[in-house]
């Protein structure tokens, strides 16, 4: 595929020199290249994504434009200018604004603080506070936010309304480039479509924009062109209005992608789990559904329907207010009184949302993750070695050894051993909450492909289908890999409904409490 620049008429390019070059970028970290001479171009008045798999040199190549790391070899041009950052406050007086997907607003200052923190303007060692709040007034109405109070605490913001502060500090510093980083995977159906009707803005505007992101259908939506990176290497680009899915994910992992989500044939089995009527402390309100072997569900919502606390509710993490619970393979009722423990002897497991702060311990290695719900008494690292190497093979986990620290894993790798974990303990029930969060495409092909495996099962060689109960707000994911979906508003869930029976704009009506009024 050529590398084609569209016309200003098409809205990607406003002129012939691009706003960013970047030229033979080179970076190495000891042995590792991280990047082999990656080129970039970004015109005014053009929305870019950079696209690739987790470490495929993404941060990296930002990093160096950025100022945060200093290229190896290459070169950068702004506006036709040599552009050589030797730090993020070289990079941001360039005009280079990074807008990452972890903010980096001091929560406890004020709007207005956030704003000039940096650049403040002083008269002597006094801080001209008519001149900070003109600047503020001027950035937020770039972000519509120009009613929003100069003297609010940031902590006391959303997250959508923090990213806009961010988006303002850019404004006024007078950025030319701005560069989003995952900027979605926080926010809720409404908040997105918020920031892309703000890009789009932007980039009406003549600023040069690269946006990354795991959801290529985002990448459709908003972009005009596209860069993939592989391995540290420039792999493909064109235009994206050009371009398939299925070639941009070929060009990501190198291979080709036949179906990203794979449907085995699946036979629904006998019931592993009841729920009735169930509430938590403040959520769920109500819950009732029933899980079966051979089947996967799906639990669609916008943040806050509670999704999240009934998972916890389910494997007694958090209290139950009232209802009953069943699992088939313990006896008796629930009704809050199990423990994690015997939930897990039980069978069932959970991937927690939060996968650094819950879901695995960040300081230990990748076998001490995978095997530390089931391990015999005395435990040896010839031991380790054995239980961990068929998962690794299998899911696959890419990593140097066993006995890696799991913190130098990719995000998609990190998750892999989450749910090595469950698979290693042999259960029966998987609770998945946003299994595929923040990882590369590769990576959830790879899941996905592992989760259909779970739910058909291997009949002829005496593998049972396992139960699989999946939390997603990537509605794509919902429909791909699930059986039945149900629905979550204000804590509440809804019918369950066969796959077929919904679509993305059913789902939505229902999340957002608006079924009723179409």
């Amino acid at each position: 595929m050529t590398d084609t620049v569209a016309n200003a008429s098409a809205g990607t390019a406003s002129s012939v020199m691009p706003r960013l070059k970047m030229a033979g970028i080179t970076k190495r970290f000891g042995p590792t290249i991280a990047l082999g001479g990656v080129s970039l171009a970004v015109h005014a008045g053009e929305v870019h994504a950079l696209i690739g798999e987790n470490g495929a040199g993404k941060s990296t190549l930002m990093k160096a434009l950025s100022g945060a790391h200093q290229a190896d070899t290459g070169a950068m041009w702004i506006d036709g200018q040599p552009y050589q950052p030797k730090s993020p406050l070289d990079g941001r007086d360039f005009g280079v604004a990074m807008i990452y997907q972890e903010l980096s607003l001091a929560q406890h200052l004020s709007v207005m603080e956030n704003i000039v923190l940096g650049d403040e303007p002083r008269m002597g060692p006094f801080m001209r506070w008519g001149e900070v709040r003109r600047i503020s007034r001027e950035a937020l109405a770039h972000v519509g936010l120009e009613d929003l109070p100069l003297d609010t605490i940031v902590s006391t913001l959303s997250n959508a309304q923090q990213q806009l502060i961010e988006i303002a500090r850019s404004m006024a510093t007078g950025a030319k480039v701005l560069v989003f980083d995952e900027p979605t995977s926080s926010l809720s159906q409404h908040d997105i479509e918020n920031l892309f009707t703000l890009i789009r803005e932007l980039k009406a505007k003549d600023y040069a924009i690269v946006y990354i992101s795991h959801f290529l259908e985002e990448i459709q939506e908003i972009t005009d062109r596209f860069t993939v990176l592989r391995d540290g290497q420039s792999v493909g680009s064109g235009v994206t209005a050009e371009a398939e899915v299925a070639n941009i994910i070929a060009m990501m992992v190198g291979r080709d992608v036949k179906d990203l989500y794979p449907r085995s044939d699946r036979v629904v089995c006998e019931r592993v789990c009841e729920v009735r009527n169930v509430a938590g402390i403040d959520k769920p309100a109500d819950v009732s559904l029933e899980l079966h072997r051979g089947e996967v569900v799906g639990i669609a919502g916008v943040v806050g329907a509670g999704r999240t606390e009934f998972f916890r509710c389910l494997f007694a993490l958090d209290s139950v207010r009232s209802g009953m619970i069943k699992i088939e393979t313990i006896s008796g009722n629930a009704g809050g009184n199990f423990t994690p423990h015997q939930l897990w002897d039980g069978g069932v497991g959970i991937v927690s949302e939060d996968r650094k702060r819950e879901g695995l311990a960040t300081e230990l290695s990748i076998a001490d993750n995978l095997t530390m719900a089931s391990q015999p008494f005395f435990i040896t690292p010839g031991w380790q070695s054995k239980a961990c190497e068929p998962w690794i093979e299998k899911i696959p986990i890419k990593c140097a050894s066993p006995f890696q620290p799991i913190d130098g894993l990719s995000g998609g790798n990190q998750q892999k051993v989450a749910i090595a974990r469950l698979l290693h303990s042999n259960v029966d029930i998987l609770l998945l909450d946003e299994p595929t969060r923040g990882i590369d495409v590769g990576s959830k092909a790879q899941i996905y492909q592992l989760i259909d495996e779970l739910a058909s099962g291997d009949p002829e060689n005496g593998i049972k289908p396992k139960a699989v109960l999946m939390i997603s707000s990537y509605l794509p994911e919902l429909l791909g890999t699930c059986d039945r979906i149900g629905v979550m508003c204000k804590g509440k869930l809804g019918a369950i409904k066969a796959i077929a029976d919904v679509d993305e704009h059913s789902i939505m009506l229902e999340a957002t409490g608006t079924e009723d009024m179409q």
